[in-house]
């Protein structure tokens, strides 16, 4: 079956932990949940926190051992985002994994829903997938992503798990799976221009959407559906992949049954339109699918009571029910087993991990104005995401192409050859560029085939120097200018000196030291690497001699020489040619 992406819906209790049944009337061991914007649902409760009641703080992990890492920072003050680049690389450019297709399995949503608590069930599935039982041991407390009971927020901006799990999929093929936990939404500090950020940033990026919002939470439905109508307009492709609503504390199994199945009948009443509805409701219904290839639903029990009026559980087993961990044993391998990957998709086009790095960079952008941007933003940011990758794979197949002939390790090759290699090379980039599926349309995609000629020559100009560097006669050409300089000068110090023009003779002494002293300075540099400066501005000087002065004279001398050679070939080959004519006759 497909993988889909989650949304669980009607959640009670901690982040990360459902504390509570969907029963109006409290709980005799549980206090009102302190909820800051008055919006939560008036049975959803959990319990008081203080400083002794609180989880535990584990240890700090090690800084090589897989963690949580943040991605996207947020500035709570200024009420904005910003992308942690260097982290996103660092996880995403590993050379094992940059050129994989991407999985990515993102959770968002309302705040304390479990959000990092389903996220590591997922992480144990991906760890112990290979075991027959992958949920771990009764006793075994649960690990990965924080999390913790109480009413605060945990988790702000977004983060990714610091390991990129590398999956062999039935067909063989190799692909990246990376784990995502976001900020909570509703929460009494963020704005809505904050949880619509999130939210969209959690969606435009992930192949597997898990949101936990319940149906009054899915406020920014319009924007993705106007999105979704600007997409299928420019690509005639949807431009989400797969979305199911997790409902979670589910109380009516005898009118849906727990799982896909009761969830299907579930979601179809719930996407029914009626004519009574409000009309913006009813247009939500109707183009939600606009932006979604595939919707379904899940319904999960209420994990248990012991679950929510402890407030030191720590996730063992034994304390949940057996009903919800039979679903939630259903639900992880639907999300995650091989053959239910979903690879991230844009405009048609599989997503690497290198690719993705450049999404975030788009997508980041336009959401750091004062207002939500608008769909067409939205839009012109995939567009501008999608031609930048193609650029970049482009540009990488050229690299690894020129690479394989005058990289590192790779013998001196002739300018001539060098630039026909570039010139081949270069081509089948641009092709490969035009070959990819891109948005933007063909004026828009012309702009970013013209940066790739531009880059792949200004690479070239690189190779050619990395090139000429190899060649003997070319790392000896400073030292060769200087001695033939030196040789010169002496030779005219002492014919000079020798007829009595003492001035000039001195003159050709000075040049004679002063090149013999940048000789020994520019040995100096090269045997110690000290004063790399002097040493460079030596073989400009040296360079620019040999260019201008020495370099023509020598074509000059080998230019006369060839043609006093053929001149006196031909003369040669007319007088033998006569003195045969004169003894025939």
């Amino acid at each position: 079956m497909k993988p889909v992406s989650c949304s669980l819906s009607g959640v009670s209790g901690v982040e990360d932990v459902p504390l509570s049944l969907p029963d109006p009337r409290p709980h005799p061991h549980m206090g009102s949940r302190a909820e800051a914007d008055g919006e939560t649902d008036k049975w959803e409760q959990a319990p008081e926190t203080s400083p002794v009641n609180e989880r535990p703080v584990t240890e700090e992990p090690l800084v090589d051992s897989p963690r949580p890492i943040q991605i996207v920072l947020a500035d709570e003050d200024n009420h904005k985002f910003e992308l942690d680049t260097e982290a996103l690389e660092k996880l995403l450019l590993q050379e094992e994994v940059r050129d994989l297709n991407v999985v990515v399995v993102s959770v968002a949503g309302a705040f304390r829903k479990g959000k990092s608590f389903l996220l590591d069930f997922m992480l144990r599935y991906m760890h112990n997938q290979q075991a027959d039982w992958w949920l771990g041991e009764d006793d075994e407390p649960l690990t990965g992503f924080s999390w913790r009971g109480g009413c605060e927020r945990e988790t702000t901006g977004i983060q990714v798990w610091s390991k990129v799990f590398v999956v062999d999929k039935p067909d063989g093929s190799k692909v990246a799976v990376l784990l995502v936990d976001t900020q909570g939404a509703f929460d009494s500090q963020s704005t809505i221009k904050d949880c619509a950020t999130v939210f969209a940033l959690s969606t435009m990026t992930s192949s597997v959407q898990v949101s936990l919002c319940r149906w009054s939470d899915w406020v920014f439905s319009c924007l993705f559906t106007e999105y979704g109508r600007l997409a299928l307009e420019e690509i005639y492709l949807k431009p989400f992949q797969s979305l199911m609503f997790l409902i979670r504390d589910w109380s009516y199994p005898y009118e849906h049954n727990y799982g896909l199945e009761g969830g299907k009948r579930f979601l179809e009443k719930r996407l029914e339109v009626k004519q009574n509805q409000h009309e913006e409701l009813q247009t939500v219904r109707k183009h939600i699918h606009s932006c979604f290839s595939n919707i379904g639903c899940f319904l999960l029990p209420h994990p248990g009571l012991k679950v929510a009026t402890n407030p030191m559980f720590d996730g063992r087993l034994k304390d949940i029910d057996g009903d919800f961990k039979e679903a939630l044993g259903n639900l992880v391998p639907l999300l995650l087993a091989p053959e239910n990957l979903v690879e991230k998709e844009i405009g048609g086009a599989k997503v690497t991990c290198r690719d993705l790095v450049e999404y975030f960079k788009a997508y980041i952008k336009i959401y750091q104005g004062e207002e939500l941007p608008h769909p067409k933003s939205m839009l012109q940011a995939t567009a501008e995401a999608n031609n930048l990758t193609a650029v970049a794979g482009a540009k990488d197949t050229y690299s690894k192409s020129m690479e394989m002939v005058c990289g590192g390790d790779k013998p001196y090759i002739a300018p001539a050859d060098l630039e026909r290699c570039h010139e081949e090379f270069k081509e089948g980039s641009v092709r490969q560029f035009r070959a990819v599926k891109k948005m933007g349309g063909e004026d828009f995609c012309k702009r970013y085939q013209e940066q790739l000629e531009g880059e792949l020559d200004e690479a070239y100009s690189n190779f050619h120097k990395h090139n000429e560097g190899k060649n003997i006669f070319y790392a000896a050409r400073t030292p060769a200018t200087l001695f033939v300089v030196m040789f010169a000068t002496y030779i005219v110090s002492g014919l000079t000196g020798f007829i009595g023009m003492n001035t000039i003779a001195v003159l050709a002494n000075l040049v004679m030291g002063v090149a013999l002293m940048m000789l020994c300075m520019w040995a100096y540099v090269k045997y110690s690497g000290e004063f790399r400066d002097v040493g460079t501005v030596i073989d400009l000087l040296a360079d620019t001699l040999w260019e201008q002065v020495l370099k023509p004279l020598s074509e000059q001398y080998m230019e006369d020489n060839v043609r006093q050679t053929v001149v006196n070939s031909i003369r040669a080959s007319l007088s033998e040619q006569a003195t045969q004519h004169t003894k025939s006759h």
